[in-house]
């Protein structure tokens, strides 16, 4: 799985499910949230061969996107995001069984959705991400956020 958080509404942007992931599957799913977010002034990722790949340095490179990379072994660098990975393998991949790659994708991004839209989060005021980005005005066909990260992670 690859999953897209936007820390600053604690939104997450995507979910990726696959037998296997490469570059060129991350820069797809770049490039369908960025359509609709606009562009991150930094995407922080950990070192994982989809993140290092040539495909991914050159959607950077040729978005101006600057890469930050965790440091090996500190999952702390991206504490946000392992919080979420935590809690989507606690409520979605310890609890159910999944009969084909199909269901997989329908169970984790139904869990997505309630995520976003209709669980309300204690940090930004008790809102869900979803509203918080809104407030915010990070919603589809706006310019850049404020707040400059799109973390990514990976295969937890």
């Amino acid at each position: 799985m690859l999953t897209v958080v936007d820390c600053y509404p604690r939104e997450c942007l995507a979910i990726d499910v696959g037998q296997s992931l490469e570059g060129e599957d991350v820069v797809d799913s770049l490039n369908r949230i960025t359509a609709q977010r606009g562009l991150p002034k930094t995407i922080k990722t950990v070192n994982g061969s989809e993140f290092i790949s040539k495909a991914m340095d050159k959607w950077a490179y040729e978005h101006g996107v600057e890469l930050d990379f965790s440091r090996p072994g500190k999952p702390t660098d991206n504490a946000r995001v392992e919080s979420f990975n935590g809690r989507l393998r606690q409520e979605r991949l310890n609890a159910h069984w999944f009969l084909s790659l199909d269901d997989a994708k329908a169970k984790i991004s139904a869990w997505r959705i309630d995520y976003r839209e209709a669980r309300p989060q204690s940090a930004p005021d008790w809102q869900t991400p979803a509203e918080f980005a809104r407030r915010c005005g990070l919603q589809a066909a706006s310019a850049t956020s404020e707040e400059p990260e799109a973390p990514t992670s990976e295969r937890y």
